[in-house]
């Protein structure tokens, strides 16, 4: 079965700590921390991961792309990220997908469970992702033990740049 996350951006940057605060200082800031996190949840859990931003705090931008592996959305001007959401919602569910919408807007939780897609609070997600946060590191550890030494001194900021090469980040 294929994992779809569809995330509503700004509800998680409202709701996320360390998001809420870099959002004080820099909005573009924040955006750009949650597409960080959800390329480290994409390349943990192998989910399609589909960010959902509202156009309204970013005027003039109505479009799609990919940052990472990640797919980011911004909303038409006319348009809000729920609504957006339960698009997605109904066009990608099917019977060999299963949809997880992240948010903790209320109201949208009721649509979206009518369109046969699962709800992850914000409360939720930043649980699991502090998890999976503590998983990688755990891994990373346990990988920098076992590589063999390179012939060629490489200094941390090198290393993790090549890592993140290897893993499809840009």
């Amino acid at each position: 079965m294929n994992n779809i996350l569809l995330v509503d951006g700004y509800n998680i940057i409202g709701a996320w700590p360390e998001l809420t605060e870099l959002k004080q200082h820099n909005l573009a800031a924040a955006r750009d921390r949650l597409i960080e996190l959800m390329a480290e949840y994409q390349g943990y859990t192998g989910y399609r991961v589909i960010v959902v931003f509202d156009a309204q705090f970013v005027q003039g931008i109505a479009k799609k792309h990919k940052n990472y592996r990640i797919e980011i959305v911004f909303t038409r001007e006319s348009e809000t990220a729920d609504e957006r959401i339960e698009k997605l919602a109904i066009e990608l569910n099917d019977i060999k997908t299963q949809v997880i919408v992240a948010t903790s807007d209320f109201t949208e939780q009721w649509v979206i469970f009518g369109q046969g897609a699962l709800r992850k609070s914000a409360r939720e997600f930043l649980i699991e992702m502090k998890q999976i946060e503590k998983k990688i590191a755990k891994r990373v550890q346990r990988i920098q033990g076992e590589r063999p030494i390179s012939k060629i001194p490489l200094t941390d900021e090198i290393a993790e740049t090549f890592e993140k090469w290897r893993r499809g980040n840009k």
